[in-house]
């Protein structure tokens, strides 16, 4: 039986590890499901994630565990924070542990590659009857560990799981936001890691502050197109998930995805930046996904298709700069005049 006031972290990350402790400052009873069975118990000794979020304290009600049965048992909401690559396999063991009455939310913003599903499809694959919402936003997972204050979205049809999120996470630092365009709200984060890499490349090649306004602007006209093909309400790209997260992955380099555009600009190889990094930088993936299915539905993604020319093509990247300020011009505002060539 489910308890009111108990939440699952199914993964021991720096974002799941942030969350868990609001919800534990909340009163919540809270277990963090890792595999790592030496990091679980460093955890519960010392209340701090030192692989991930070094030098912050962990409230004493979050309890770690490789058990992921025990974690799941009884609580309200599990908040699955995995790696897109990993995450479907996680929920294929977790399945077998759901309760009736269960939340199940997910907060990873990346596409799984086998049938580009979103983390929320695994979620409805795997557990067809159980409530299932996401989470997304501004939220540099070191800030929000640190009580720097911003909001989130929490995206449902069903306002069980949103009243529930908003209770367990709202906080005098985080305000918990509702919307019901889960896939809106799921896009919006998967895609901005595209553009927050772009944005670290254009930083490091020191293009100038209205390059990188130019760049933000046109992602988010990127992002919105892409994500009305595919079914979302565009306007929910006004809002944290969609602009505000495309703002702060694109200007901070707290942000993995930035790093590791500007690490590429510098020269560095690509294999040594994500080894360097130590943490899943879910962009470089979601560049290739996103171009293919781009090209597979004639969406025009002139940035997209840039950035992966760059990185899985070779191509220099004065040459896709070049390629890019030549294209056909177009309407600024997406949606509001008809597309007569498709550029950017």
């Amino acid at each position: 039986m489910t308890s009111g006031k108990s939440l699952c972290v199914l993964g021991g990350g720096s974002f799941g590890s942030a969350l868990a402790n609001i919800a534990a400052h909340n009163g919540y009873s809270v277990r963090l499901w890792m595999r790592n069975a030496e990091r679980a118990e460093k955890i519960n000794e010392t209340h701090e994630n030192v692989t991930y979020l070094p030098g912050i304290a962990l409230h004493p009600g979050i309890r770690a565990t490789t058990d992921i049965q025990e974690a799941i048992r009884g609580s309200l909401i599990v908040l699955v924070s995995i790696p897109s690559k990993s995450f479907a396999e996680v929920m294929q063991e977790a399945r077998a542990f759901a309760e009736p009455e269960q939340y199940w939310v997910s907060t990873t913003k990346g596409i799984e590659e086998k049938r580009f599903s979103l983390m929320s499809d695994i979620l409805k694959r795997e557990l067809p009857d159980s409530p299932i919402g996401v989470i997304s936003g501004p939220n540099l997972a070191k800030e929000l560990a640190n009580h720097a204050l911003t909001a989130t979205v929490v995206a449902s049809r069903d306002s069980g799981l949103r009243d529930a999120v908003q209770d367990a996470l709202s906080s005098d630092c985080l305000r918990v936001y509702a919307n019901t365009d889960m896939y809106g709200v799921e896009l919006g984060g998967a895609l901005k890691n595209i553009y927050a890499i772009i944005s670290g490349m254009a930083t490091a090649l020191r293009l100038g502050e209205n390059t990188r306004a130019m760049l933000m602007t046109r992602s988010l006209a990127e992002m919105s197109r892409f994500a009305v093909n595919l079914g979302a309400n565009p306007m929910t790209f006004l809002g944290l998930a969609g602009v505000g997260d495309l703002i702060v992955t694109c200007s901070s380099d707290l942000s993995r995805n930035f790093r590791v555009g500007y690490a590429l600009a510098e020269g560095q190889e690509l294999e040594e930046i994500i080894e360097n990094l130590g943490e899943v930088a879910e962009g470089v993936n979601t560049t290739r996904l996103v171009h293919e299915k781009a090209c597979e539905l004639g969406i025009e993604m002139p940035l997209a298709a840039g950035l992966y020319k760059i990185i899985y093509e070779k191509i220099p990247v004065k040459e896709v700069v070049k390629q890019l300020m030549s294209r056909d011009q177009n309407s600024d505002v997406e949606f509001v005049l008809p597309r007569s060539g498709g550029a950017s």
